[in-house]
């Protein structure tokens, strides 16, 4: 009868460790599918995402090589590339109506701010988000699924989000895609979605890149004279009439930037 006990117990203790195995792998590979299915129909871009690894049991999680591309008629490879995300969700909410997430850490990701006078890449998307969400009825996804809906109208609860280190690589069509690098400050962003309606994860999206706009704009604003110093380049051997034509150009996006 012992014998048969201990048995019993090895059985249900390998039934629960693959179990959880299953569940996390589950987990895991739905995250992915939903970024890269969902994602695209938000943005309007390409997403891609290389992996992510949540732990049920402890909460702790990794996302790494998350890719958003650009939307037309921007040409640089990408807007945003992270290479590794950290997060901490709440074990007990993962399969509750309201997905509590206490930190997000985004390291050091790569940030392209493309445009000028007439937009940038980064507000392009923002609009594309915004249009998602112009409904009544929350999220509404062009050409997605009834599966694909539910999912990017998830109730999200997000305490803390931190992005770090952020290299910025300003693209200024308007002065011959002259470009300038900018390392941006700490971006911060608390008690999303704490009321019970939550926030879904288009809402999510649409803070964190409006913070990221509007700090890449503060940073390109803050170089003008960097900008300034761009277009002077420009104007060297194509004479005085065109260095007049540029000056405008410059004083122009110091105008825009301002507005912001």
């Amino acid at each position: 009868m012992k014998k048969i006990l201990v048995r019993i117990c090895i059985a249900l203790v390998v039934l629960v460790v693959l179990a959880v195995l299953a569940v996390h792998f589950f987990l895991d590979g739905a995250v992915k599918r939903g970024v890269e299915t969902v994602g695209p129909k938000l943005t309007k871009t390409e997403v891609k995402l290389a992996g992510v690894h949540i732990s049920i049991l402890s909460g702790s999680g990794k996302v790494k090589g998350l890719i958003v591309g650009n939307p037309d008629p921007y040409k640089t490879p990408f807007s945003i590339s992270v290479g590794t995300a950290t997060l901490e969700l709440k074990p007990g909410s993962l399969l509750s109506d309201k997905l509590v997430i206490r930190t997000v850490n985004v390291e050091s990701p790569e940030i392209t701010f493309e445009g000028g006078l007439s937009g940038n890449n980064l507000s392009k998307i923002l609009a594309n988000l915004n249009e998602a969400t112009s409904g009544s009825g929350g999220t509404n996804v062009a050409g997605a699924t009834p599966k694909e809906e539910k999912k990017a109208n998830k109730k999200l609860e997000v305490d803390d989000f931190t992005i770090t280190g952020a290299k910025l690589t300003a693209n200024i069509t308007d002065l011959g895609g002259k470009s300038l690098s900018i390392t941006l400050p700490t971006i911060h962003l608390s008690n999303l979605g704490t009321g019970p309606e939550g926030i879904t994860v288009t809402e999510l999206t649409k803070e964190v890149i409006s913070a990221i706009e509007k700090e890449s704009v503060k940073a390109v604003s803050s170089s003008a004279g960097d900008i300034g110093k761009a277009a002077e380049n420009l104007t060297k051997g194509l004479g005085k009439n065109a260095g007049g034509a540029v000056s405008n150009v410059t004083q122009g996006i110091g105008n825009l930037f301002k507005k912001k």
